[in-house]
C-alpha cells in the first residue's frame, strides 16, 4: 500500500510527533512524506519527498506572531499552484497533520484523507476554548486543512475521536532526574529579553533554547542555546520544570516525565488559548504577560511543590493499526 502522510512544518509539535508516527506507518506500506511550512528546528529520520513552502505564521520577539513578517513570507498564488499540481492517484491512504496543500488537493481530487494532529480536537465543541472566542481561527479549524475523517490529539479525551498526546519513545525510555534547572522553550521571545528576567532569579540555572538565537552563549545563570532536539531533551529529562510556550507536544511531553509545567501562551494566538485554558484545567499554572508580577510568579512557581499528575498510555500503534484498517 502506498501512502502519504502531509505534516505541518510550523513549530516543532508535528514534527516531533511525526518522528513516533512514520515507523508505524511504515510497517503497513510504503510511506511518502510532506512537509510545508517554514518554522520548524526539528527533523524527520526519514527523507521528505514533498517540501512545500506552505502557509506559516512566523514568530516573533515579544511575546506573539510577527505580522508583517508573517504576511512577507506569504506565498497565496504559489500556494495555490501547488495544491493544483500535487499527485494524489498513486496513494490508497493520505493522512495530514494539519496541513493545506494535501488537504485542498484531496478536495479538488475528491480524495478521501485522514486528519491525524492536535488541531483536530478542536472541531469538537467539547474541547476546551478561552473566555473570549476567535470566530475566525474557528473557521480556521475547520477549513485550514480539511478532510474526511478526524483522529485528534489533545490532553484529555474530549470526546469520542479524541485521543491522549502521542508521546515519544525516546521521551517514553527516558528516565528522568532533577539536576534542579528550569528548561525554557518560549519561540516567541527574544533570549535576550528573557535573559533580563531570569538573571532577577539568580538561584536557579536556566536552560534556555532560542529560535532567535544561532550562537550559544551563557549570561550568568541563563544558559542559551539554538533549538536542538538531543539537547533539548537532555536539559528536559533532567530539569526541576518546564517554562514553555501554549504549545501541545512540549507540556505534554514534560508532564509524562512528571516535571512540573508553567505556561505562557502566545499573545492572540487563539490555539494556544486554548491549549492554555485546557492545561490549567488540570491545575498547570499559566501566565499571561510580562509585567510587574512576572518575577514574582516565576518564584512562586518554582517554590510551589505542586506538580500535576497525568496518565497517557501509550496507544500510538493502536491508534494507528485502527486508521489503516479503517482505511483499507
Amino acid at each position: 500500500m502506498n501512502i502519504l502522510f502531509a505534516i505541518q512544518g510550523t513549530g516543532n509539535g508535528h514534527i516531533s510527533r511525526a518522528r513516533e508516527i512514520v515507523p508505524l506507518l511504515q510497517q503497513y506500506g510504503d510511506v511518502d512524506l510532506l512537509i510545508s511550512g517554514t518554522q520548524a528546528d526539528v527533523q524527520l529520520d526519514q527523507p521528505v519527498n514533498y517540501r512545500f513552502h506552505g502557509f506559516s505564521f512566523i514568530f516573533g520577539k515579544k511575546g506573539g506572531v510577527d505580522h508583517w513578517q508573517t504576511y512577507k513570507n506569504m506565498r497565496l498564488s504559489r500556494l495555490l499552484r501547488d495544491v493544483r499540481s500535487l499527485p494524489l492517484k498513486k496513494y490508497q491512504l493520505i493522512i495530514n497533520d494539519y496541513e493545506p496543500v494535501t488537504a485542498w488537493a484531496c478536495r479538488l481530487q475528491g480524495r478521501h484523507s485522514v486528519a491525524l494532529s492536535h488541531q483536530s480536537s478542536f472541531l469538537s465543541p467539547k474541547t476546551p476554548r478561552p473566555q473570549k472566542s476567535s470566530p475566525v481561527t474557528e473557521l480556521l479549524f475547520k477549513y485550514y486543512a480539511p478532510t474526511t475523517q478526524r483522529i485528534g490529539f489533545h490532553f484529555e479525551r474530549y470526546d469520542d475521536f479524541i485521543h491522549t498526546p502521542v508521546i515519544r519513545s525516546e521521551i517514553r525510555n527516558t528516565e528522568p532526574e532533577d539536576k534542579g534547572h528550569i528548561t525554557v522553550y518560549l519561540p516567541a521571545f527574544d533570549d535576550k529579553l528573557l535573559v533580563k528576567y531570569f538573571r532577577q532569579i539568580p538561584g536557579v540555572q536556566w536552560h534556555v533554547f532560542s529560535k532567535h538565537s544561532r550562537t550559544a552563549y551563557t549570561d550568568a545563570n541563563v544558559w542559551v542555546r539554538p533549538v536542538n532536539n538531543m539537547e533539548f531533551n537532555a536539559s528536559l529529562a533532567s530539569c526541576y520544570g518546564l517554562f514553555t510556550g501554549g504549545g501541545f507536544e512540549g507540556p505534554a511531553e514534560a508532564l509524562y516525565l512528571k516535571k512540573k509545567v508553567l505556561v505562557f501562551p502566545m499573545r492572540f494566538q487563539y490555539e494556544q488559548l486554548c491549549n492554555a485554558e485546557a492545561i490549567s484545567r488540570l491545575g498547570v499554572p499559566v501566565i499571561y504577560q510580562i509585567d510587574d508580577e512576572f518575577v514574582p510568579k516565576l518564584k512562586q512557581w518554582i517554590d510551589s511543590p505542586h506538580r500535576v499528575a497525568v496518565h497517557f498510555p501509550d496507544e500510538t500503534a493502536q491508534i494507528i493499526r485502527n486508521l489503516v484498517e479503517d482505511n483499507t
